[in-house]
């Protein structure tokens, strides 16, 4: 009886420490509020495929708190070839530094390219989403990996099928944990399978990132779920 009673206390306990969900945290109601947006992650994010940077999905996601917030400012801490361990050790520190309202966070095909364990993978994120969650006050948006192997560079190769098995891993990492810390999640994978095969045009000339198209649908599906984040219903 008594090793019951400690294990059910023991499993209270747990419970009690385990990290909850934060779902109070909001954009400014206030229009002339300061407002400061950092995206995070990789090429994405710092837009390769764009013709222009204007055209990239962090740049559109500005233009639009621009019309909601005119003094709204924009960090864009994306780098090209960037894994999670990359925006671990040499995005996070600087994001939290800034103090910002929104936050958005891509990052996963190069992890899946080069061979990062899905295990990892989920470590990673854990930490940044933790610390993110902790050390910040900011809106989070994550969006869900586009589903790599209905791109050009991969479908009908010889690495299809294991890029789309490992996207779908990946991409329940993401549903797992994303949540946990009060973030948010745009759904990219979805709409990449269904669009991208019916308009090749979402892509640019290297078949793998989003041309300015791309972009355009991937900032209208982040918009959406940022709006709802906009204090007193916005």
């Amino acid at each position: 009886m008594l090793r019951r009673a400690a294990l059910v206390l023991g499993a209270l306990a747990l419970l009690g420490c385990a990290p909850r969900a934060e779902t109070s945290r909001a954009l400014p109601a206030d229009r002339g509020a300061p407002f400061l947006y950092v995206a995070l992650g990789d090429s994405t994010v710092e837009g390769v495929g764009a013709s222009r940077r204007d055209r990239n999905y962090v740049s559109r996601l500005h233009a639009r708190l621009r019309e909601r917030y005119p003094a709204a400012r924009v960090e864009n801490l994306g780098v090209g070839g960037a894994t999670s361990g990359d925006v671990q050790k040499r995005q996070l520190d600087r994001a939290i530094a800034l103090a910002p309202h929104l936050i958005t966070l891509s990052v996963g095909p190069n992890d899946i390219t080069r061979g990062v364990t899905v295990s990892r993978y989920e470590r990673t994120m854990t930490t940044i989403l933790e610390s993110l969650g902790r050390k910040t006050t900011a809106v989070v948006v994550v969006n869900l990996l586009p589903d790599l192997a209905v791109t050009p560079r991969f479908r009908g190769g010889p690495h299809e099928q294991k890029v789309g098995r490992l996207t779908v891993e990946f991409n329940d990492v993401l549903r797992r944990t994303v949540p946990v810390y009060g973030a948010d999640l745009v759904d990219l994978y979805a709409p990449s399978q269904r669009e991208v095969p019916q308009r090749p045009g979402l892509l640019a000339g290297d078949g793998y990132h989003p041309s300015d198209a791309g972009y355009a649908l991937w900032a209208e599906l982040t918009w959406e779920v940022i709006a709802r984040r906009i204090g007193q219903g916005g």
